[in-house]
């Protein structure tokens, strides 16, 4: 039921679903951010999902994937459904989200083969049919009709503790995982009874449902999650898709969160989830022919990052429900900024996706520039006026940890300068959105720079500082984010032969059509990458060259698939496992880079037109030696305060007139999260 037009803008209408009436249209759809401890939402995870219901939003969706069977073990930090104990966490986390104004329900699914076969208790992992998943890697075994038996128990036993818990409502998850894997005819080979046309297909995921409709009863909501299209040959079609949800409408089922694609594979996964340098709203017309045939609301997310995007959605009945989740990671308070006429200050998705790598990278979700994010218990999303004494501070530096720091100063309340050597803010950001597919980045230097006018710091682009310009300012405060240089110091000879990853993607390098081009990466992150791309596309005959056992480890399943899209077009040569040594000038004026194989011992030379090299950054920190002796600290900085988000006292010199910190990569080279992070927490106490 659509509820009456009470506000002009229709992301603030309220929308009733079966019984409940949500505040507003937005909603953080189910993704699991491994927040949870033991398998159990606690304190952090509840801080999470609170400060989205603080923020404004209509409905926030918990348990990407919690598991309702052991032998469904996690593999991106799932919450253990199967558990008695989780209930009473389930129930506080309810009663807050509650109070603050939103609706809570949980995502519900045993994972079938999207898991390993070596974590949790070890069981055999299960599936429709005996067909190995791409990218968690496990060979499941084919479900026997005892394990069918169990698993609809489960699944009915989920459902209850969700009741129990005081949640609204679930949804059943059913793309990649175990329900799909019958209703998909790529991965159900079946030729029992559950396998075959779709009355065979659908008979499980139905058999499910009705059982998890019998256990909560007719009021409580029941939703499902699931790929009406999978885009693929041998899949599920749209017709079949369409049809198979009207069936589970009949069943009992609530509402439709639609996805188009499928899951299984880094490449398909990163089509479903689209990432930055892709449109906005991709499958907004898809979602609005399901509108148009099912007698039930439709949610959806994929790419929605913005309000704009998300009102037309809306206005053209292409949705009812609107999904913002990633939107809402980089900012909770998106809904509430719209409400109060703030929505030009929303934080931005940019849409690196650093938010689902991170979980598989370094254990949990992370924002890419908002380092609150699954921190709320330590550092709150708005920044709170300082109460001490208002402060006199200058940040060197206009990259992202530059940018932060004046940003964090300022919401604080002290007058903040910040000098930028060049004409414009970003540091490597820009250098990195020279790739066209990667210009989204370019947002989270726009957003601190807004932001920082809006506060009013004294932002002096153009103005290489020198410490006679920062002592000018009698500062109180220096806080020093020059960043870095590339380093080349790793080569035994050559270093001045070389070029490195900022000549290509300042434009200072453009070889030559067919000119052959060794990329030598031994950081493992985007730089190289970017710049192979480029340098690919502008039709170098490029060898991609590295010391890892694998291409780029530190770039995750959502961001590598377009590099390798990339590397395929261009044929792109990759050898793995050696090492640049050295790099000299052969007889015929061209570059002779020599590589060492560490596994055995030996040395091949490469005979080429240009050798570029990433080896991260050594720290610019001239001015930052220069300042030193006349600190009061030295730089030294409390660690343990500053884990503790403490104010720094540490005194090395009781002369000293300010105190002197650096910040991001004038410390030493790291990415983007590190880098506002470092500023965040430094200038949160100040």
């Amino acid at each position: 039921m659509r509820a009456p037009n009470t506000n002009l803008d229709p992301l603030l209408q309220p929308f009733t679903l079966k019984h409940l009436t949500l505040r507003n249209r937005v909603v953080s759809t189910s993704h699991e951010p491994a927040f949870g401890e033991d398998g159990l939402p606690k304190d952090r995870y509840r801080a999470y999902h609170l400060e989205k219901a603080r923020g404004g939003v209509g409905l926030t969706m918990i348990g990407g994937s919690a598991v309702v069977s052991p032998d469904s073990p996690p593999s991106f930090g799932n919450l253990l459904l199967y558990r008695d104990d989780i209930v009473p966490w389930l129930r506080r986390l309810a009663d807050d989200v509650h109070e603050a104004g939103a609706a809570v329900m949980c995502q519900v699914t045993h994972l079938g083969r999207r898991t390993s076969n070596y974590t949790g208790d070890w069981l055999p992992v299960v599936a429709a049919s005996p067909l190995r998943e791409p990218q968690h890697r496990a060979f499941p075994k084919a479900a026997e009709p005892w394990d069918l038996d169990r698993i609809v128990a489960d699944y009915a036993a989920a459902a209850v503790r969700c009741k129990e818990g005081g949640l609204d409502g679930i949804e059943l998850q059913s793309y990649g995982h175990f329900l799909d894997g019958f209703l998909s005819p790529a991965t159900n080979h079946r030729d029992d009874e559950w396998g075959g046309d779709l009355d065979h297909r659908t008979a499980f995921p139905r058999r499910v449902i009705h059982a998890v409709r019998e256990a909560v009863g007719p009021d409580f909501v029941v939703g499902i999650r699931m790929a009406l299209d999978e885009g693929r040959d041998d899949g599920l079609t749209f017709a079949e898709g369409l049809a198979a949800a009207e069936r589970f409408a009949a069943d009992g089922i609530d509402f439709v969160s639609a996805i188009h694609g499928t899951i299984e594979s880094d490449a398909s996964l990163a089509r479903t989830i689209p990432s930055m340098g892709t449109p906005l709203g991709p499958f907004l017309d898809f979602t609005g022919e399901i509108r148009r045939r099912l007698d039930i609301p439709v949610m959806h997310a994929a790419r929605i990052a913005d309000p704009a995007t998300a009102r037309h959605a809306l206005r053209e009945g292409l949705l009812d429900l609107v999904g913002m989740t990633r939107a809402q990671i980089a900012d909770p308070h998106l809904v509430a900024k719209i409400a109060a006429g703030d929505e030009d200050r929303i934080r931005p998705c940019v849409g690196a996706s650093y938010c689902l790598d991170a979980i598989y990278d370094s254990g949990d979700t992370k924002c890419v520039h908002n380092p609150a994010t699954g921190r709320e218990l330590q550092i709150p999303h708005t920044i709170p006026a300082a109460t001490g004494p208002r402060r006199r501070a200058v940040v060197v530096g206009g990259g992202p940890a530059g940018l932060e720091a004046a940003r964090v100063l300022g919401e604080r309340g002290h007058d903040v300068v910040l000098f930028e050597a060049g004409d414009q803010a970003g540091g490597q950001l820009r250098l990195a959105a020279q790739n066209p597919r990667r210009g989204d980045l370019l947002g989270i230097v726009d957003w601190r720079t807004a932001e920082c006018k809006h506060l009013g710091v004294d932002l002096r682009l153009g103005t290489f500082a020198e410490a006679g310009d920062v002592l000018a300012e009698h500062p109180d405060l220096v806080i020093v984010a020059t960043g870095g240089l590339p380093n080349r110091t790793f080569l035994t000879a050559g270093e001045a032969l070389v070029a490195d990853t900022w000549d290509v993607m300042s434009g200072s390098l453009r070889p030559r059509p067919d000119s052959r081009v060794l990329v030598y990466d031994d950081h493992g992150g985007y730089p190289a990458m970017d710049a192979a791309e480029l340098l690919a596309g502008h039709g170098a005959r490029l060898e991609y060259v590295t010391p890892e056992r694998t291409l780029a480890p530190d770039i995750g399943s959502m961001n590598s698939p377009a590099y390798l899209r990339a590397f395929t077009e261009q044929d792109v040569t990759v050898t793995l496992a050696r090492r640049l040594r050295s790099v000299r000038r052969g007889d015929d004026g061209r570059l002779v880079a020599t590589l060492f194989s560490e596994y055995t011992g030996t040395q091949t030379e490469r005979v080429v037109d240009h050798v570029v090299v990433e080896h991260g950054t050594l720290p610019n920190d001239e001015l930052y030696t220069e300042l030193l002796p006349a600190s009061r600290n030295h730089g030294e900085v409390d660690h343990r305060a500053l884990l503790a988000r403490a104010p720094q006292t540490v005194v090395r010199n009781d002369a000293g007139r300010y105190q002197l910190f650096r910040i991001g990569d004038a410390v030493t080279s790291r990415n983007i999260h590190a880098a506002v992070y470092d500023a965040l927490r430094l200038c949160l106490p100040v």
